[in-house]
């Protein structure tokens, strides 16, 4: 991959870091609402899938595998995401 488009990739996962890291010090996903707490695994999810197509190659790598990562991803933050709205009062 050219030097610019992992520069690019890279900027992004600043800026989608920086959401995050907003949305946490708000104090928006302390009051048992689940928008805020979606919106950050939805960016959690997207950093996460940016890192594997771009960093670990996947982008060019067979259709199976970069299904079954993205795959691996959705499934672990769907439970991480479960277990939170199970322990909301």
């Amino acid at each position: 991959m050219r030097t610019l488009s992992l520069t690019r990739v890279w900027m992004i996962l600043l800026a989608i870091t920086a959401a995050t890291y907003w949305i946490g010090e708000a104090g928006l996903t302390g009051h048992g609402s689940m928008g805020p707490v979606l919106a950050m695994f939805s960016l959690a999810f997207a950093k996460g899938l940016l890192v594997c197509l771009d960093f670990l190659e996947l982008r060019h790598a067979p259709a199976l595998w970069r299904w079954l990562v993205a795959g691996w991803l959705a499934l672990v933050l769907a439970l991480i995401v479960l277990a939170y709205w199970i322990g909301l009062p």
